[in-house]
C-alpha cells in the first residue's frame, strides 16, 4: 500500500463520524439563535447602548460608518451585492470551511470545531448582556439609511436583518455588539491561510474577512466597535478551546472509569464476561466466580483469581480494565487461589 493510500486510510479513521458532529453543530446553532430571540426586546436599552459605541468612536476618531453607509446607499453596483453577501455568505462559507477541515484535516478538526462553537456562545453572552441596536435602526436624525431594506427587491431578505421576507420575527435584530458576521469571516480565513495549499484559496482567507467588515459598516448593521469586538470573542473563544477539551476528556475519563469497575465488580460476583468495548479501555473477561475471600480482594485491586479450569484472571484497580491471564498451577485443595499480581 502506498505512503499516500495509508494516509488516507489514517485520516479516515481518525475523522470523527458525520453523524455524530452534525446534530451537535446543529444544536449548538440552535441554541444560539433561540438565545438571541430571548433576549430581544429591550429596545431603549439597545438604542441607548448604539449612541453610546457612537460617542466612544467620534472620541477616538474611527467611525466610517457614515461614509461606507452613503457610498452603499448611493450606488447600487456596491449596495446590491453588499446585501447578497451580508445575507448569505455566513451560511455557506462557514459550513463550507467547516466540512473542507472535517474532510481534509481531520485531525485539527475537533480543535478548530470547539474553537468555533466557544466563540459563538461567548456572543451569545455579549447579546444577552449588552444589546445594540444597529445603525439602521437608530431614530432619524442618526445619518444612516438601511441598505438592506432599500435592496430588499434585489433578494429575498427583507428590512429585518438577513432574515428572509415575511420571516422578520424570527431574529433579534438587537445584537449588533459583537458582530459575528465578522468573527466567522475571521475564524474561515484563520482556516484558509492556514491549511489551504493553493496560493489563491490562502489570499482569499485575508481577503474574506475584510470584505466582510466592510460589508457590515456599508450596510449600517454593525459599527466598528463591534467588528473589534467580534474579532475579541474569537480570541478569548481561541484561549478557552485547550481548557474546554482538557475538561471534556477528563469527564470522559471519569465515566469511562466507573462504567468499568460497576462492570468488573458485577462479573467478580456472577462469573459472566465483562465487555468494556465503547469505554475507552481493552477488553476484557472474568471466566471464572470467585469466593467471598477473592471478591473481596478483586474489589481492593491489583489480584489475580484462579477460578475453575486454573484459569488467571487479573481483576485491575479503579478505573482500569478487567482482563484474562495465564493459566496458574493446578491447586490440590482449593479450586480457587488468590496471589498478587506482580507489575
Amino acid at each position: 500500500m502506498s505512503s499516500t493510500a495509508a494516509r488516507a486510510r489514517d485520516a479516515s479513521r481518525s475523522r470523527p463520524r458525520w453523524w455524530a458532529e452534525l446534530p451537535l453543530i446543529a444544536a449548538v446553532y440552535a441554541a444560539y439563535s433561540a438565545g438571541r430571540l430571548l433576549v430581544a426586546g429591550d429596545t431603549t436599552s439597545a438604542v441607548r447602548h448604539a449612541h453610546a459605541i457612537l460617542r466612544a468612536e467620534r472620541l477616538l476618531h474611527i467611525d466610517p460608518e457614515h461614509l461606507l453607509n452613503s457610498a452603499f446607499t448611493q450606488a447600487a453596483w456596491l449596495g446590491v451585492p453588499a446585501c447578497f453577501a451580508y445575507a448569505t455568505l455566513h451560511y455557506v462559507i462557514t459550513p463550507g470551511v467547516l466540512i473542507w477541515l472535517w474532510r481534509r484535516h481531520s485531525g485539527h478538526y475537533l480543535f478548530m470545531r470547539t474553537w468555533l462553537m466557544i466563540s459563538t456562545l461567548i456572543g451569545l453572552v455579549g447579546f444577552t448582556l449588552f444589546p445594540t441596536a444597529p445603525p439602521r435602526l437608530l431614530p432619524g436624525g442618526s445619518g444612516f439609511h438601511d441598505t438592506l431594506a432599500q435592496y430588499a427587491s434585489f433578494g429575498w431578505w427583507g428590512a429585518d436583518a438577513s432574515a428572509p421576507q415575511g420571516m422578520g420575527g424570527l431574529t433579534n435584530q438587537y445584537a449588533a455588539m459583537p458582530s459575528l458576521h465578522v468573527g466567522w469571516a475571521l475564524w474561515c480565513g484563520i482556516m484558509l491561510w492556514r491549511y489551504a495549499r493553493n496560493p489563491l484559496a490562502r489570499a482569499l482567507g485575508v481577503a474574506y474577512p475584510l470584505l466582510i467588515t466592510l460589508v457590515v459598516l456599508g450596510t449600517a448593521n454593525h459599527y466598528l466597535l463591534d467588528t473589534l469586538a467580534g474579532a475579541l470573542v474569537m480570541g478569548v473563544g481561541l484561549l478557552l478551546t485547550r481548557p474546554a477539551r482538557r475538561l471534556v476528556a477528563r469527564v470522559r475519563t471519569a465515566f469511562a472509569g466507573a462504567a468499568v469497575q460497576d462492570a468488573g465488580a458485577s462479573a467478580a460476583g456472577t462469573g459472566a464476561p465483562v465487555s468494556t468495548a465503547g469505554t475507552g479501555t481493552p477488553l476484557g473477561a472474568v471466566r471464572a466466580p470467585v469466593s467471598d475471600a477473592g471478591a473481596a480482594a478483586a474489589a481492593a485491586g491489583d489480584v489475580a483469581v484462579a477460578g475453575a479450569g486454573g484459569r488467571a484472571v487479573e481483576v485491575a484497580g479503579p478505573g482500569t480494565a478487567v482482563r484474562t491471564g495465564h493459566p496458574l498451577p493446578a491447586q490440590r485443595h482449593s479450586t480457587e487461589t488468590i496471589r498478587p499480581v506482580r507489575r
